[in-house]
């Protein structure tokens, strides 16, 4: 099915041909390289697959919020510092590689560079129990980010070859999953692990000496990924779907330059929901990374107790909240609702401000999680579903770049705020590390309302970036029946 097309900032002459949005799965599809994109099961499998590397990043990157004590000890940092280590020192060049990552997920395997991703930054996780100062771990943090980084441009690319538009809210929800799902396994295992060598403040390690009990854990965690680099090599490459394609019917390769056109062609609902999504992550990360803390400054809790409390949460709360925004977004798209994603952001913000502020302001335990839970469900709504917005409004060759574009947007902004702007909270404005409640409410609170205001004006330009593609797509009908 071949339709000309003359607008949305594509090159004159140029052709589309997409596989219909609403399409089953065919059972079995071979691409020129011989891969095949077998039935839903296998689809879901992938997801699946995606899901447990993309936990197993989260272990490795949310390793440091229960190690902020014996951090701060032994290199004597400042909360600003421990918030840059958890934000800024990983999400610096996992911001910037994301970019020329994403290119490469658009134009090549994309579980080969997923596996190399997954040594990279096991490597560097491990790398992190030799760090001898804030500077040298503030390096191996990076090196953490690059390899990060080649991962969800390339999941996403091949979620949304495996699925039709109409199922990849829930499915892109499930893949981010992952975030909470690492989270509460790294909150439960280094909880435990760091309670259990308590009293055992230094190991002896063959040939690298004695080592303080935290860094251990950083070479713990570091070591399970060369299993998990195996486990991408279970996935199929699919057949790419909706291909710009030559008149002679060949998928062309788009430049770097028409890549951006389709960009500026949808760039205003691009930066909507980037921004809105920033806004989504701050309260995310913050809360993450800062809330064990809290636990334990405020309430006298182990970090085992904290690790433990929070997982909980995540779990039950965080992993509900994402499908429920899939389902969600996906319910409001079948109905004719194009801006669906972007209102799953909006129920996200005004239950998130009304929520969470209070839970870490209330004074008695039990509130706390009576606030907390909701708070987190209602937060983890858009997760998914912001980046699944997106990859329904771009070609496939430019998915993976966009992705990253995306990646490298929010995480500038959200990777890097929402950790530091409680500890910067703390040292400049109350000047008090009890104080994390009040600078965690003020963070969260400001953040949610912001989200709020980005995903409601981005509603009329993405349904128009929508209606335009449903045009194309009764195009590509008229000229089949033809």
């Amino acid at each position: 099915m071949r339709v000309r097309i003359g607008s949305a900032g594509l090159k004159a002459g140029r052709d589309i041909m997409v596989a219909p949005m609403g399409a089953s799965f065919s059972r079995t599809q071979t691409n020129t390289t011989g891969a095949q994109q077998t039935g839903p099961a296998y689809a879901w499998y992938v997801v699946l697959a995606l899901t447990a590397i993309y936990m197993l990043s989260y272990v490795d990157r949310q390793i440091l919020s229960l190690l902020v004590a014996p951090m701060k000890r032994d290199l004597g940092i400042s909360d600003t510092r421990v918030g840059l280590l958890q934000g800024l020192a990983f999400g610096l060049f996992y911001t910037f590689m994301g970019l020329p990552l994403g290119r490469m997920a658009d134009t090549m395997s994309r579980r080969k560079l997923i596996a190399v991703g997954i040594v990279l930054w096991s490597f560097f996780t491990s790398a992190c129990s030799v760090a001898r100062s804030f500077w040298s771990l503030f390096l191996a943090r990076m090196g953490v980010g690059v390899g990060e980084a080649s991962l969800s441009p390339a999941a996403y690319s091949l979620i949304a070859d495996y699925f039709p538009g109409e199922r990849l809210g829930v499915a892109i929800s499930v893949y981010y999953m992952g975030v909470f799902l690492g989270s509460s396994l790294s909150l439960l295992v280094t909880g435990t692990l760091i309670d259990a060598l308590a009293h055992t403040p230094v190991i002896h390690v063959p040939l690298l000496g004695a080592m303080a009990s935290w860094r251990i854990t950083f070479l713990l965690v570091g070591l399970p990924g060369l299993l998990f680099a195996l486990l991408v090599y279970t996935i199929r490459e699919p057949l790419r779907r909706d291909l710009l394609r030559t008149r002679s019917g060949e998928a062309s390769r788009l430049s770097v330059r028409e890549v951006l056109k389709e960009v500026g062609a949808r760039g205003r609902s691009l930066a909507g929901i980037s921004i809105g999504a920033i806004f989504q992550a701050v309260p995310t990360y913050a809360l993450i990374s800062w809330t064990p803390t809290y636990f334990q400054r405020v309430h006298g809790w182990t970090p085992g107790q904290s690790g433990r409390g929070l997982a909980l949460l995540l779990l039950l709360f965080g992993c509900t909240g994402m499908y429920a925004g899939g389902r969600l977004s996906d319910y409001w798209q079948k109905h004719g609702v194009s801006e669906g994603p972007l209102r799953v952001g909006v129920v996200c913000a005004m239950g998130s401000v009304l929520l969470l502020p209070p839970a870490f302001l209330a004074s008695n335990v039990d509130w706390i999680f009576v606030l907390l839970g909701p708070g987190i469900f209602f937060l983890a709504l858009p997760m998914g579903t912001s980046a699944a917005a997106l990859q329904r409004i771009f070609p496939n060759q430019a998915r993976g770049q966009v992705s990253a574009l995306f990646l490298f947007l929010l995480n500038l902004g959200g990777l890097s705020l929402g950790p530091l702007m409680p500890g910067l909270l703390n040292d400049r404005v109350f000047h008090s590390g009890k104080m994390i409640g009040a600078s965690l409410a003020i963070t969260i609170g400001s953040a949610s309302l912001l989200m709020l205001l980005s995903f409601r004006a981005t509603y009329r330009v993405y349904r128009a970036d929508w209606a335009s593609l449903a045009t194309q797509r009764e195009g590509r009908a008229d000229a089949l029946r033809s």
